[in-house]
């Protein structure tokens, strides 16, 4: 459990918290929740964050993908509930963080070297996501249905993937595409 301020900074957080993200209380303490969570998730939980602090709720529960200091990931239930201030404003959020599996475990992931995109990849695998055709995302970028095809056939190979379903799939649990978000984005931090 922690607690955030207005600014979604950590404020406090019990040992568990600490225990769960691998880090010390002087490692986390006054750091951004986001600082702790991979980057696929963070354009999700802004809108639930940004829900809670403008008062239109007061909780939310979304599966995340968080990041310990060791570079390991992990996935984990996160709720939010909104702590009410003085008057009517709100004066921060109390995060509870319940990772599928405990440290030590050997359930672990290592975290994945990124793939690097080019901005043109990053289009394709988002139109490959959101079921474009060829034809059609060739038209939209100015390419051939052939020079669409061999950036496709490039991702299946560096993703290792055996079909476009895969690919897509690879891709999402990768955290290489957002979660939550329709059409379908590729995450800045992987395009070059």
């Amino acid at each position: 459990m922690a607690s955030l301020n207005s600014r979604l900074n950590i404020e406090a957080a019990n040992e568990s918290f600490f225990r769960n993200f691998d880090r010390t209380s002087t490692e986390i303490c006054g750091r951004s929740i986001y600082d702790l969570l991979h980057p696929s998730v963070r354009e999700l939980l802004s809108s639930h964050f940004s829900y809670l602090l403008n008062g239109y709720g007061n909780r939310f529960g979304e599966r995340v993908i968080a990041m310990r200091g060791n570079g390991r990931v992990f996935s984990a239930e996160m709720a939010g509930i909104a702590v009410q201030g003085e008057g009517d404003g709100m004066s921060g959020v109390v995060v509870l963080v319940s990772p599928d599996d405990e440290v030590g475990e050997g359930r672990e992931r290592t975290s994945r070297v990124k793939p690097i995109l080019t901005p043109l990849d990053a289009r394709i695998l988002e139109g490959v996501a959101a079921g474009v055709s060829t034809v059609q995302m060739a038209a939209g970028l100015y390419l051939s249905r052939q020079g669409v095809e061999y950036h496709v056939g490039l991702m299946l190979r560096r993703f290792k993937a055996p079909n476009r379903a895969a690919l897509v799939s690879r891709a999402y649990s990768m955290g290489v595409l957002t979660v939550g978000s329709w059409p379908p984005r590729a995450v800045l931090d992987f395009v070059k």
